[in-house]
């Protein structure tokens, strides 16, 4: 059979065209979710940003535990090796007093560098999103704003539930903060009332 006569079968030319088609067709689906990936890649969910935001915040815990140990052994490590005189009392107060503080100190100061550093690690794993996220950010910040409860009614005993929003990590999370939120100022009103 020729060339010309192959490409004449109609069998032949039915499997070509199907084929083609089907090929064409895995190009343009490729295209498609290539387009949907784009989109989705302009917006964030909010599913996705609180987990996001849970897990920043995981990575802040995280490396508070190790800072707080080093600042806790470094300052064991700085202090002790201070020589003073137990008997003589440094600025009034006993030594043993001033070297402790110093070495609790130093492990407060972890405690406050631990948060920033695994914040600062976070960041740096997810500099290509982090339009998005601090978009997210402010609109999650000012649905905070807006929903948490009056802090002029809180006292020491009862304080406004996560008043900043912290906790939350999901939407289930959200809604029970939501819940808080209304069941505060519904307490509130009322001892206000009774007052």
């Amino acid at each position: 059979m020729s060339l010309v006569q192959r490409n004449c079968n109609p069998i032949s030319r039915s499997i070509v065209t199907r084929s083609s088609l089907a090929r064409h067709a895995q190009i343009l689906t490729r295209g498609k979710k290539t387009v949907v990936s784009d989109a989705a890649k302009e917006s964030l969910s909010w599913t996705d940003y609180l987990a996001i935001r849970k897990g920043k915040r995981r990575w802040e815990q995280a490396l508070t535990i190790p800072c707080v140990a080093g600042g806790l052994a470094g300052g064991a490590m700085f202090f002790g090796s201070l020589e003073m005189d137990a008997s003589k009392p440094f600025m009034g107060i006993d030594p043993i007093f001033v070297l402790g503080g110093g070495t609790l100190g130093c492990m407060g100061l972890g405690y406050l560098l631990g948060p920033i550093i695994g914040s600062t690690f976070w960041r740096l794993t997810h500099r290509r999103s982090m339009a998005l996220i601090e978009a997210r950010d402010r609109e999650f910040h000012k649905r905070i704003v807006k929903m948490r409860a009056d802090p002029t009614a809180q006292s020491y005993t009862n304080p406004v539930p996560d008043f900043y929003g912290e906790k939350i990590g999901s939407l289930h999370q959200y809604r029970q903060w939501l819940k808080d939120q209304a069941k505060y100022k519904r307490k509130s009103q009322w001892t206000e009332e009774q007052l």
